[in-house]
């Protein structure tokens, strides 16, 4: 008979309890708000940056890229 030996020296599966599943969300979690943090960070740096420089070129401290594109104040 082939199946005498059926489920014999087979490991069962190892489960997770519900404190590991926490922390694996808990993790999962503070990864994705670092990770979002970061990259608010970078964009806020950036729209800053382009903000000052506008402004810049508006006051005229920085000239303008294209002869044709001088915004002043008047």
């Amino acid at each position: 008979m082939k199946f005498k030996n059926w489920g014999q020296g087979i490991e069962p599966p190892e489960w997770a309890t519900k404190e590991e599943v926490q922390e694996m969300i808990d993790d999962a979690i503070r990864q994705h708000n670092r990770n979002a943090g970061i990259i608010s960070m970078f964009v806020g740096f950036f729209v800053l940056a382009l903000f000052s420089e506008g402004l810049l070129r508006l006051i005229g401290v920085i000239p303008p890229i294209l002869p044709w594109l001088k915004i002043t104040l008047n």
